[in-house]
């Protein structure tokens, strides 16, 4: 223990600014595949086929090795961001994309019909009630997205990404040494933490943006 102590003392600035390229590409990499999975979720959610197919495409990602992944982005883009965050995002799309069929096609059609009663075009119902109503399942499946690609990241360091994984690779490699062991174990923990922090704050995002009536 005093060596792991010893070891987060001294590389503090370094963990901190590793931890922060965790975040910043997980967090880069949500934010995209939100908007393509909500946009192909509204483009497909009225048809069974067009949701199977969606679902199925997006189904298909999950089964594909991250290291597999990476080695067939790495002779396209190269070594780096791109590639890391290009498997990210399409690792993240199945529960966003899957949330966002269910919570549409779980709004009351009954309260879809009364929007257009009032006047309300077929964009404007999408915008301003079936998005909203079905804001709390894609939000899920946001929360999902999250902690499965924290770790994937951490294996993105096989592509020289940014993030805690080149601090568990750097250690591995050095098994034998002194630090080595601290230093996997060091960013292991760290991105355990920070998972847990990116989820808890998911859950306050979800008690300031859904309605009580929706929530309770």
């Amino acid at each position: 223990m005093d060596t792991l102590w010893t070891f987060v003392v001294e590389r503090r600035h370094q963990l901190f600014v590793d931890s922060y390229l965790h975040v910043s590409a997980v967090l880069q990499s949500l934010l995209i595949a939100t908007a393509i999975a909500v946009l192909v979720g509204v483009l497909v959610y009225r048809s069974p086929v067009g949701s199977a197919a969606a679902t199925a495409a997006a189904g298909t990602i999950l089964t594909v090795p991250s290291f597999a992944l990476l080695g067939l982005l790495i002779p396209i883009f190269g070594l780096g961001v791109v590639p890391t965050v290009i498997a990210l995002v399409l690792y993240a799309l199945l529960p966003i994309l899957r949330n966002t069929l269910v919570g549409l096609s779980a709004v009351d059609p009954a309260v879809v019909d009364a929007a257009r009663g009032v006047g309300m075009n077929r964009l404007r119902v999408l915008t301003a009630v079936e998005l909203p109503l079905a804001w709390p399942s894609i939000l899920t499946g946001m929360r999902v997205s999250t902690q499965l690609i924290m770790g994937i990241l951490a294996l993105a360091a096989y592509a020289k990404g940014p993030g805690l994984g080149n601090l568990i690779f750097s250690g591995l490699a050095r098994l034998g040494s002194p630090n080595a062991v601290p230093q996997a174990l060091t960013g292991t923990v760290l991105i355990v933490v920070l998972a847990l922090v990116l989820d808890g704050i998911f859950l306050l995002v979800g008690r300031f943006t859904v309605p009580r009536g929706i929530r309770d």
